[in-house]
């Protein structure tokens, strides 16, 4: 009965937090967009690989078979099926989604875009194909194909944080909860984005792109979290986050090294980190608790904040990025230290006044 009880007393606070908190809206209920993209049933009607039964890795082999010309013929056939195709080549891929995108992300390079729903987009910075390092930044609520500002002011300022060896990709991939109510306080909608991100980075793979470290905002950090187990990334690094879904490291499974940044001024931490079914999100991955490594945001702002011009917490994700940061064979320990200092002496002036 008493643990009835506390059940019951922490499923009301954080439904109460979901209707009260500030910086909190009440959420439409949003269906997931899941499944093979717009024209598929043409492509398969012609015979070529099903979007849906081939793995990336299978489809990079079907389109390596194939000459350049006959490539090409298949992004002007099919371009909604070619831009989404994860284990296409990028270049492909870029200019079948130029045909259906024309030009709408400016100078950004369009690595996927499906129309249905509100809408999904990944968005390329710098040269996929030549990168030595990969940034994937994934974000939370309230982004979509026509909502990119927030997405793409980050994958900006990291890619210039980062320096030009670094191709950052703006990955708007899943459909996001809209507003922070049922949607944002559940996990129905992370676990249809973990298996597009997981599809995602195999299709990375597949074509030769480096190990990518993913950046994981708010409700995106709960999509990491479950799609960890499966992930081959090198880094995690959660910021703004309600929690992973996990309790701990050692619990999301990964061989990925995992950081966590919270700013004192981010509304998220007034969100109880508590699990009640699928209620909530489970514990805080900035807690000392929690094992993952510790990056201050102490001069960051707000929920938004973490990827400002000047931010420490900028210049650590950048010196995460760009692979400046070369700890990946000391020991976890069970309660990380906070790094900081570290990563700014990697990144130091390198980063300092970086702007947008």
């Amino acid at each position: 009965m008493r643990r009835i009880s506390r059940t019951l007393i922490t499923a009301a606070v954080v439904a109460a937090v979901i209707g009260g908190t500030a910086g909190w809206a009440a959420g439409d209920s949003q269906e997931a967009v899941t499944g093979a993209p717009v024209g598929t049933a043409e492509w398969r009607a012609a015979g070529l690989p099903d979007p849906e039964r081939t793995d990336p890795a299978g489809i990079a082999r079907f389109f390596a078979g194939l000459s350049p010309i006959r490539q090409r013929e298949l992004a002007r056939t099919h371009p909604t099926v070619v831009g989404n195709l994860d284990g296409a080549p990028p270049e492909l891929r870029y200019e079948a989604n130029a045909r259906t995108t024309r030009g709408a992300y400016g100078g950004a390079r369009v690595l996927a875009h499906d129309s249905r729903g509100r809408g999904q987009v990944a968005l390329v910075y710098g040269d996929l194909a030549r990168a030595a390092h990969v940034a994937v930044i994934v974000p939370g609520s309230d982004v979509a194909a026509d909502r990119v500002r927030s997405l793409t002011d980050m994958a900006a300022a990291l890619r210039q944080a980062a320096g030009p060896d670094t191709a950052v990709v703006a990955w708007a991939g899943y459909t996001t909860p809209v507003g922070v109510g049922v949607d944002a306080a559940t996990g129905r909608l992370a676990e249809a984005g973990a298996d597009r991100l997981t599809r995602f980075v195999d299709g990375l793979a597949a074509v030769g792109a480096p190990e990518p470290s993913l950046f994981c905002h708010s409700y995106g950090s709960v999509v990491c979290g479950l799609a960890a187990h499966r992930l081959k990334a090198k880094d995690l690094v959660v910021f703004g986050s309600p929690g992973m879904r996990a309790a701990n490291v050692a619990d999301l499974g990964t061989s990925a090294r995992v950081w966590a940044a919270k700013d004192p001024t981010d509304w998220i931490d007034r969100i109880p980190n508590v699990r009640v079914g699928d209620l909530g999100h489970g514990a805080d991955p900035a807690d000392p608790a929690f094992g993952a490594r510790r990056i201050a945001a102490d001069d960051a702002a707000g929920h938004g904040g973490y990827l400002a011009p000047g931010t420490s917490s900028l210049r650590a994700f950048a010196a995460i990025a760009d692979g400046s940061v070369r700890t990946a064979d000391e020991p976890r320990p069970a309660a990380a230290p906070v790094v900081p200092d570290t990563v700014r002496a990697a990144a130091g002036a390198r980063t300092e006044g970086v702007g947008r």
